[in-house]
């Protein structure tokens, strides 16, 4: 379904993980599981942040960050421009928003945000 990891925009798909947005463990039904809107693409550090609850999105691709993630570590992981953005700083190179997520992924988004994300 996806193309590039939705925070980097890494293309190869070596170096991509196919990240369930609803937890596999947290999924209703085999449907849910296997659902290929119930996914999205993440290189591994951004996925174990996703995975974590340290980031989501907004159902317009905007970032969320966790006020419980370390910003220093986020620089460490090479995402300063996530960093920069959320402190809001006019200098941030480019603004973290990818496009926006099909109806049935915002549903997957909106369990994320609820049950997964730590704000």
């Amino acid at each position: 379904m996806e193309r590039s990891c939705r925070l980097t925009g890494v293309t190869n798909p070596s170096l991509l993980i196919a990240s369930h947005i609803k937890p596999w463990r947290l999924c209703a039904s085999a449907q849910e599981r296997l659902d290929g809107m119930n996914g999205l693409l993440l290189t591994p550090d951004a996925d174990h942040l996703f995975d974590r609850g340290f980031i989501s999105f907004e159902d317009s691709g905007q970032v969320l960050i966790s006020q419980r993630v370390d910003k220093t570590d986020l620089r460490r992981l090479g995402f300063e421009q996530l960093v920069m953005q959320s402190f809001g700083f006019a200098e941030a190179p480019a603004v973290w928003r990818t496009s926006t997520f099909t109806p049935p992924q915002q549903a997957y988004l909106a369990h994320h945000r609820e049950d997964v994300f730590v704000a």
